[in-house]
């Protein structure tokens, strides 16, 4: 057995193994003494605090062990079982990638912060993925957890998914500081949704991270936060500052930010010189015709983007907003792959026409996707748009 195993993954969900099963199947597989990669799929299985400790403490025992994945989900480990399969698996001398899933699992600011100080012991960790939707942890526990993180000094890439706790605007920013002093991160993803964390809490979160040096790709998911118009621009002037930026995602959806918001972001992102990919969700935020518009106007200015993908779903842009989005992003003089979702905007036939003719002045456009989930006037806006392309190759 411990001459054949390299890697192994085991899928175990829902089957009753408590506590004792999960530590026996970890000392079993500590003699796997070849073993580099594991995936462990454990989730809805009872096993408890001790159960995730003895599960941790047997695999330090794995010494080849570089890639990890251990799927705890809804498991009432609690924070003794976090920070004990924490303080067990800072034991994994070799260990370079790790995933956990611990959702669910009654977690709250002690066990967030006493896995993140564990981890912090992990010296070889690169790649680090956290899921903590839906336990209990608060403004202390983000803050926490992102200062012990801090030391991971060879973290290049990590996903912390802190989604439905209850982190406030405290939390937030407290967090971004923290992680601002990875000095060595170059792609980060945070999922915020549903944490309370306001106007202050955007902005907060934005400025922390514009000191992450090194930050290239940044995703963050920051829906139903009531962040309004204010920290929507705050949060896109403090990106402003990400002067390494090529790759940003955020997603906003139903968080109140208006028309003032939609363009004080665009604005603001304009400033972002080196930034090529932009993906915007600013579903059911009540933007109006002057937010699209505006929007689109600030995003002309992002001189270097070629992908854009826009979501505005639900936020009443009509027929004028349609149209004046398009002949704004009609200046991105480099845009080659475009994407609009505007279902439930009531754009009307004249709104896909509009839209359609402008965007066929997009010299450099050579993708492109509309959702208006109206088949009708998508053709008629695509029949416009093809008939101004011919148009413009029989003029040159």
């Amino acid at each position: 057995m411990s001459q054949i195993k390299i890697q192994s993954s085991y899928n175990l969900r829902s089957n009753s193994i408590g506590a004792n099963g999960a530590s026996g199947l970890g000392f079993a597989l500590a003699n796997c003494t070849n073993l580099s990669n594991l995936t462990l799929h454990l989730r809805s299985n009872s096993i408890s605090a001790n159960g995730a400790s003895g599960l941790g403490s047997a695999l330090a025992n794995c010494t080849n062990l570089s890639n990890l994945t251990l799927d705890l989900y809804q498991n009432s480990i609690g924070d003794e079982g976090a920070s004990g399969l924490g303080s067990a698996l800072a034991n994994c001398t070799n260990l370079s990638n790790l995933t956990l899933n611990l959702r669910s699992n009654s977690i709250g600011d002690e066990g967030a912060s006493g896995l993140g100080s564990a981890l912090a012991n992990c010296t070889n960790l690169s790649n680090l993925t956290l899921h903590f939707i839906g336990n209990q942890i608060g403004a202390n526990g983000a803050s926490g957890l992102g200062s012990a993180l801090a030391n991971c000094t060879n973290l290049s890439n990590l996903t912390l998914d802190l989604a439905t706790n209850s982190i406030g605007a405290n939390g937030a920013s407290g967090l971004g500081s923290a992680l601002a002093n990875c000095t060595n991160l170059s792609k980060l993803t945070l999922h915020l949704s549903g944490n309370q964390i306001g106007a202050n809490g955007a902005s907060g979160l934005g400025s922390a991270l514009a000191n992450c040096t090194n930050l290239s790709n940044l995703t963050l998911y920051l829906g139903g936060n009531q962040i309004g118009a204010n920290g929507a621009s705050g949060l896109g002037s403090a990106l402003a500052n990400s002067t390494n930026l090529s790759n940003l995602k955020l997603d906003l959806y139903e968080n109140q930010i208006g028309a003032n918001g939609a363009s004080g972001l665009g604005s603001a992102l304009a400033s972002c010189t080196n930034l090529s990919n932009l993906t915007l969700n600013l579903k059911s935020n009540s933007i109006g015709a002057n937010g699209a518009s505006g929007l689109g106007s600030a995003l002309a200015n992002c001189t270097n983007l070629s992908n854009l993908t826009l979501d505005l779903y639900g936020n009443q842009i009509g027929a004028n907003g349609a149209s004046g989005l398009g002949s704004a992003l009609a200046n991105c003089t480099n845009l080659s792959n475009l994407t609009l979702h505007l279902i439930s905007n009531s754009i009307g036939a004249n709104g896909a026409s509009g839209l359609g003719s402008a965007l066929a002045n997009c010299t450099n456009l050579s993708n492109l996707t509309l959702d208006l989930q109206q088949k009708q006037l998508i053709c008629f806006g695509l029949y416009q748009y093809k008939n101004e392309l011919k148009q413009k190759k029989s003029f040159n």
